[in-house]
């Protein structure tokens, strides 16, 4: 039964697309993020709910059983899931919306008559299945599912060739014959390339990949919303995709990259390795916990860079709490934030956030690498490919061309690593040989707790 007139239900849908804008304009700074969550969620409830009673709901009771199923997931994943584990998270609810447009497109398919419906069915199966699969795999290579490492074969220029052409054949027989065994056929080749797709993508870009499938779903929303006609869908789903775009576009911009070339770059060319078999026999100079509490006790400028060895070490309270005790001694203490730091924009940010760092000690890569010349100690924690001056001057480097925190300008430079490995792109990082450039094996909490340990020895 219907028991909201139109009139109330378009009303609501402006309210719900107002609080869609508003949250993503909060998203874009730590301080209001919290609350644009919020109004998101609020958004999202109050257009369901103007759905729902502004429709003949059939099936009632199948709906409240995937709502709550749906719920609880959701609720389980969102309490058990650790801060270092975000980037994936995002990755499979990603997934997860791409593969709910294509399953609507599905179902429509047996429904829809006029060319024009579908054509926008065929666009949603195949953009959601990408998408799905697409997710899944990136899912898979944060987790350490999967290697890193870009993934390629020969032959897969001309398979991807190939599926993009039985792709497009699929979609126009099923506008011509709308035989809906044809929008199956299409969603099946629709996840064969999405795995395709991210494969040959590795290490740095994968944040960028996150980014890109998130506007591809939201894309895929978005043509659902044509499907069924729901004004609201449509609102929503586009302001995802163009979000998603407009981030995707930024963050490639940030790493001195072009789109295009992350996501086809592997196709074109080979992949360098980036591997470097006699750095791994030359010496680095090592230090302990102590040697940089001596070090810290002289300095007068600090710069801590955090990585995402840093979020899985949950390093981040006891670097919060360093920086705390030395600028209780006067000390200048910063910590130095790459764009792309972690495994997803605003990584770091989020991790910091929550060890109540301000927000003012947050300082982006282009307003603290001029910062370098004049400070007299770097503490790189957990940090490599955005440290690593290979992206400078190795042109085969598959990191060539991003711009990094250039570190090595500061007078002395301390990684704490867990081991000498190379970064999540697999490249070997020159700065650990540079005579200035000293490393702190282990973990890095336990690190971190040690050096805070010896610096109040020293007050």
């Amino acid at each position: 039964m219907k028991l909201l007139p139109p009139e109330v239900v378009t009303v609501a849908y402006i309210v719900a697309a107002v609080l869609f804008i508003l949250a993503l304009k909060g998203l874009g700074n730590p301080r209001t993020a919290r609350r644009a969550n919020l109004l998101g969620a609020a958004g999202a409830a109050i257009a369901v709910l103007a759905y729902l009673l502004s429709v003949d709901v059939r099936n009632l009771g199948w709906i409240g059983i995937a709502v709550a199923v749906g719920a609880v997931i959701a609720v389980f994943a969102a309490r058990r899931v650790q801060m270092t584990q975000m980037p994936q998270l995002v990755a499979a609810f990603n997934g997860v919306g791409g593969g709910a447009a294509a399953l609507v497109a599905l179902v429509e398919a047996g429904h829809g008559e006029s060319p024009w419906t579908l054509s926008v069915v065929a666009v949603t199966v195949l953009i959601g299945s990408v998408s799905l699969t697409g997710s899944f795999v990136t899912f898979g290579k944060l987790q350490g599912i999967l290697t890193t490492r870009a993934v390629t074969f020969a032959g897969l220029r001309i398979l991807m060739v190939a599926l993009v052409l039985a792709a497009v054949a699929m979609g126009t027989a099923l506008v011509l014959t709308r035989d809906p065994l044809f929008a199956i056929a299409l969603a099946t080749v629709g996840l064969v390339l999405g795995v395709l797709l991210v494969l040959p993508i590795g290490g740095a870009d994968v944040p960028i990949v996150i980014s890109l499938l998130n506007a591809f779903t939201g894309l895929a929303v978005a043509a659902s919303g044509l499907v069924l006609a729901n004004v609201l869908l449509l609102i929503a789903g586009t302001l995802v995709g163009a979000s998603g775009t407009i981030l995707t576009i930024a963050m490639a911009k940030a790493m001195g990259r072009t789109v295009t070339g992350i996501v086809f770059g592997a196709f074109r060319a080979g992949v360098a390795s980036g591997d470097s078999a006699d750095a791994a026999d030359r010496p680095v100079r090592t230090m302990d916990a102590d040697d940089v509490a001596i070090l810290l006790d002289y300095a007068q400028r600090v710069v801590i860079v955090p990585g995402y060895g840093l979020a899985v070490a949950g390093a981040h309270h006891a670097a919060a709490e360093l920086a705390e005790l030395l600028e209780a001694r006067g000390v200048d203490v910063v910590f130095g934030i790459h764009p792309v730091a972690g495994r997803m924009p605003g990584h770091m940010n989020v991790l910091l956030a929550e060890a109540n760092v301000p927000y003012e000690s947050l300082v982006e890569m282009d307003e603290v690498n001029p910062r370098f010349k004049t400070t007299d100690l770097v503490l790189v924690v957990g940090a490599n490919d955005v440290v690593n001056p290979a992206a400078k001057s190795s042109p085969g480097s598959p990191i060539y061309g991003m711009p990094i925190l250039t570190v090595g300008d500061a007078q002395q430079v301390v990684f704490l690593k867990r081991s000498l490995n190379p970064g999540f792109a697999g490249i070997e990082n020159e700065l650990f040989y540079d005579p200035k450039v000293s490393i702190v094996l282990g973990d890095a909490k336990q690190t971190l707790t040690k050096i805070l340990a010896a610096v109040k020895t020293t007050a």
